[in-house]
């Protein structure tokens, strides 16, 4: 099995790089209403639906981060997962300075969604060859990322459960 060229693939008919490059002008796009319905809502936030599923414990673990590194939480609440589409509406209700915030979210798009669009192409693709090389190991490489993720979220639920007081 050849591996194709990532220059040459494509999704639905649209190369791969037209693909990514879509993807990140709707992350962009997504994250500049965040930033704006957040300024919008304000103390509101807490109240909200999405903030009351959030809680206010974490969304002042969030504000914390804001107020410390500013727009470079901004930037890194790409590479976290459970940052990435909370932290834009609190720096938006705490009034982040919208120009930097510009600057943060664009590079976060721009360096986030090609790195995670191609490092996917290119697991999906590894899997794909070996799955034709060897359908056994294949199917046990599953398993074990199966098996690793059902385990880190049961143990990060068990993290998040309240202790029993004595």
């Amino acid at each position: 099995m050849r591996i194709p060229d990532p220059t040459s693939a494509s999704i639905l008919g649209l190369p791969l790089w037209l693909v990514v490059a879509i993807g990140a002008v709707a992350l962009f796009g997504a994250f500049q209403v965040y930033y704006w319905v957040g300024r919008k809502l304000g103390e509101a936030l807490y109240r909200s639906r999405a903030g009351r599923k959030l809680g206010r414990q974490r969304i002042v673990q969030v504000e914390n981060v804001v107020r410390r590194w500013g727009a470079l939480a901004v930037y890194g609440c790409f590479w976290v997962p459970g940052l990435r589409h909370t932290l834009p509406w609190v720096a938006g209700a705490l009034r982040v300075d919208y120009r930097w915030y510009l600057v943060a979210s664009a590079l976060g798009c721009l360096t986030w969604v090609p790195i995670t669009a191609f490092g996917l192409y290119s697991l999906l693709w590894a899997w794909a060859g070996l799955a034709v090389r060897s359908p056994a190991l294949a199917v046990a490489v599953l398993a074990v990322v199966a098996a690793a993720v059902a385990g880190y979220l049961m143990w990060r639920r068990r993290g998040r459960k309240a202790p029993v007081a004595s």
